[in-house]
């Protein structure tokens, strides 16, 4: 969930890390540090952004630095516990991401041992270990160290007087930047944009000895080779561009990026396996796992193919028989709990497919196959764009089960898409702004999307909502309805249109004010809904994305109204790397 970054070079390093930090704050922002080897070992943190405090870094000095962003794990969000953390004599500084799982054992025998805890922080562990392991060697120290680790981390280490960095990963990301002379270090790609298109990715157990000059990579103990990859991303992608919000641009993205995955196609072996698969799996989490439910309905009432839906975060604790192909989705690669899914449906022999949105994630490299998506950088916690993109990806695979019988109809999907974007949500929104609660409904396809509108709403809004088959509010949430209680209801045509009519007049006799998604030209239930907004009357799997689309902007605008930090929504983080 942190984010780490790291230089060394013949540049100063403190403007290059405050600049990385700044690209990886999306990964948590309760607080931020950065430590620096010039004459001396030098350390400056602080709570809250990083634009609020990096005036306070600039005397920092040296060409070797490390960085850290935080999203709270172990530890309140306070100076003491921000990161770099240091050994007893401040001369060792870690930055880490993940989660010691045996720190509490550690600490207490650190402890015994003499040594004096200042955090609450599982890494200050790891820089206490290091600092026992310590003979002159800084590599051999953290070799030594890593072996007392349980957990997931990925850490950048220095040390004072010496012009090195070490790093390492088990289960969560490293990606090494290559330079002239220079090298650079980070959670992800979005900090090497402005430096290298140069990269290496670290495998899991990886330990990566760079100096200034050198670049050597250690896998138990033997010296190995990471290939070299070209990143296709361009710094530009993660601007604003004249937006306010990261998340508005990204949701103004969506017709690019739906067309992008859609001409990208599926490659001869991706189709090959999707073809044999005689069942599917697809293991996902939040907003992924929306994207999979959507599948689901789609596939199987339109290509007989069973479909079965997995949540990630509970898959490894009572996973049932597996069978058939095995899809994970993931926006980043790296969500820890889609990974050890995927690790476990190979261990099982079942064939695996990725989609995400990052090429040479670890989730790409685990899988037998991977169907990337096109969406781009995405920095807005909220997921918009990589959420479109990954229904263009899913919904090939259903096109591609229905023999192409789709193809027109996904060729123009992005115009629907462009057309929704200007839509005037300002009625709805001055509703949904004054509620603390709202319902949000639909049936079929359409119950996942009510979900993933609710998610939206309640993560940058904070107003409370529930995504609801629309059939089971009478099974309890009625309880919940008033008139300060809106219903956003999607009704889009097809077999469940009237009793979902039905479900829309049986919330409007609770008294509940509701604001309605249907087709432009339904008179029915725009004379039914207080609020009816029209969708352009496409082919349902269009309908799907436009109705999606609209309910991001209702969340993004009732945000905005109640004015909430869009693109960095409390206690969340974009990528989800600790379990």
């Amino acid at each position: 969930m942190c984010g780490i970054v790291g230089y060394i070079g013949r540049r100063d390093a403190t403007p290059i890390l405050i600049s990385g930090l700044k690209r990886l704050e999306y990964r948590g922002y309760d607080s931020f540090g950065i430590a620096t080897v010039g004459s001396a070992l030098e350390i400056y943190k602080r709570t809250g952004s990083i634009s609020d405090g990096e005036a306070g870094a600039a005397g920092l000095r040296g060409s070797t630095g490390i960085g850290h962003t935080r999203w709270a794990g172990y530890g309140e969000p306070t100076v003491t516990n921000a990161h770099p953390q240091v050994d007893c004599e401040g001369k060792i500084a870690v930055v880490h991401n993940g989660v010691i799982e045996n720190y509490s054992d550690l600490k207490r025998e650190l402890e015994d041992r003499g040594h004096v805890f200042r955090s609450e922080t599982d890494t200050e562990a790891i820089a206490h270990l290091i600092e026992e392991h310590y003979d002159g060697d800084l590599l051999a120290a953290v070799n030594a160290t890593l072996p007392h680790l349980q957990g997931s981390y990925a850490l950048l280490v220095i040390m004072e007087d010496t012009e090195r960095i070490i790093a390492a990963r088990n289960a969560s990301p490293v990606v090494l930047g290559v330079g002239d002379s220079e090298f650079f270090a980070a959670s992800d790609l979005m900090p090497l944009l402005d430096y290298t298109e140069r990269v290496i990715y670290l495998n899991d157990g990886d330990v990566a000895d760079i100096t200034p000059d050198s670049l050597d990579i250690y896998h138990e103990g033997e010296k190995v080779e990471r290939p070299i990859e070209l990143v296709n991303w361009c710094v530009e992608d993660t601007r604003k561009g004249g937006f306010e919000h990261y998340m508005l641009k990204e949701i103004f993205e969506q017709p690019q990026s739906f067309y992008e995955t859609i001409r990208a196609g599926v490659d001869e072996g991706v189709r090959r396996m999707l073809k044999d698969a005689s069942e599917i799996t697809l293991v996902a989490c939040g907003t992924s796992y929306h994207t999979t439910l959507v599948f689901k309905y789609l596939a199987e009432s339109l290509c007989n193919i069973p479909v079965r839906i997995e949540m990630g975060s509970e898959f490894k604790y009572f996973t049932g028989p597996l069978r058939g192909l095995v899809i994970a989705v993931s926006q980043s690669g790296e969500t820890t709990d889609t990974i050890a899914a995927l690790n476990m449906a190979k261990a099982r022999n079942c064939p695996t497919l990725a989609i995400t949105n990052v090429q040479g994630s670890t989730l790409t490299r685990v899988a037998d196959r991977t169907l990337l998506m096109r969406a781009g950088p995405e920095i807005g916690v909220a997921a918009t764009k990589s959420y479109t993109a990954q229904l263009a990806a899913l919904i090939q695979i259903v096109n591609l089960r229905c023999e192409g019988a789709f193809n027109d109809v996904l060729s123009h999907a992005h115009l629907a898409i462009g057309d929704v974007l200007l839509y005037d949500v300002e009625d709805a929104v001055a509703l949904c702004s004054q509620a603390d609660h709202a319902f949000f409904i639909g049936r079929g396809p359409f119950y996942p999307v009510a979900m993933e509108g609710a998610l939206k709403m309640k993560e940058i809004s904070y107003v409370h909502a529930e995504g609801y088959a629309a059939g089971e509010l009478k099974h309890g949430p009625f309880a919940l309805l008033t008139p300060e209680t809106p219903v956003i209801a999607i009704c889009a045509p097809g077999p469940t249109y009237n009793v979902m009519v039905s479900n829309v007049k049986e919330v409007k006799a609770r008294r509940a004010p509701v604001i309605a998604l249907g087709v432009d030209g339904d008179t029915e239930l725009a004379g039914i809904a207080d609020i009816f907004i029209p969708l352009p009357d496409t082919h349902l799997l269009v309908q799907v994305l436009t109705a999606s689309v609209v309910l991001q902007l209702l969340a993004y605008h009732t945000a905005c109204a109640l004015g909430r930090d869009v693109d960095r929504p409390r206690n969340l983080a974009k990528s989800v790397t600790v379990e």
